[in-house]
């Protein structure tokens, strides 16, 4: 039995298609779960006075799901690219990968700021409530 290019088009086009669909419901998902998780957080403090500065967390929470989701997105791009490669195609990869890894990369960025940030004000809040 020869293995032909045709044969294993055969097989391999199905597959990178259920795969691709996989990774795009599992980016669906993680930014469900996140939505959810930020909910989860917010719900207890409905109808409570708010701080001077408000919490990041829920902004912090929601964008680590979304960089997640983001990682999904592109591997999704990726391996329906690996069945169709055409030059259109691959341009589309590109530019959609360099948007997506930069949006990730300052989204990153952001988040670490911002618990550097929430930290430190964590550090000081002891000081400030015993009057020092």
């Amino acid at each position: 039995m020869a293995f032909t290019t045709a044969a294993a088009e055969e097989v391999l086009l199905p597959l990178a298609q259920a795969t691709s669909l996989l990774l795009e419901s599992l980016s669906v998902l993680t930014v469900l779960s996140g939505l959810l998780a930020i909910s989860r957080d917010a719900l207890p403090r409905l109808g409570r006075r708010l701080p001077q500065r408000p919490s990041n967390r829920a902004r912090l929470t929601f964008g680590s799901w979304l960089a997640l989701a983001l990682e999904f997105q592109l591997g999704a791009d990726i391996v329906a690219t690996t069945v169709s490669p055409s030059p259109t195609h691959l341009i589309q990869l590109g530019v959609v990968a360099l948007i997506r890894t930069f949006l990730n990369l300052f989204l990153g960025r952001e988040i670490e700021a911002e618990r550097r940030l929430e930290d430190e004000l964590e550090r000081r809040r002891p000081w400030a409530e015993d009057g020092v």
